[in-house]
Order: structure tokens, then sequence, then C-alpha cells
């Protein structure tokens, strides 16, 4: 469990860091301080407003990550 708040820069690092390892087709930040990101070529964009926002999806990715890994026979 978090005891600090989610940061900008923190959200916008994981952002890029599953864009650069494929999980995110494409992210863009907006000049608002908001993010634009695709998990798909094909999926309709998905605004985030806020860090805490943008920290909720990259958990989601990672949880979707970690259940196709485990499910991957080795």
């Amino acid at each position: 469990m978090r005891t600090t708040l989610a940061t900008y820069a923190e959200a916008d690092a994981w952002i890029t860091v599953l864009r650069d390892h494929g999980h995110l087709h494409r992210a863009e930040t907006g000049p608002d301080g908001t993010w634009a990101v695709w998990r798909t070529a094909t999926s309709t964009p998905r605004t985030l407003h806020h860090p805490v926002f943008a920290l909720d999806y990259v958990a989601e990715i990672l949880l979707d990550v970690r259940r196709s890994k485990a499910e991957t026979p080795r």
C-alpha cells in the first residue's frame, strides 16, 4: 500500500518503461500533464488525467503481464 502520493515524474517513468518494453503501443504526454495511451495499434486511446490514474493503469497492465507469463508453459 502506498503511503505517499503519486507524482507526475513517477507516473511518466512507468509509462515510458511500459512503452519501451512493448506493453504499450503508444503513449503521448499532453500539454496539461495528461497522458494518452494505447495498449495496441487498434485500441481506443485512454486519457489519464492524474498521476494516480496513470499508476492505476500501470498496475492493470502489470497484472495482465504477470497473468500471461504465468499461463505461458515453459
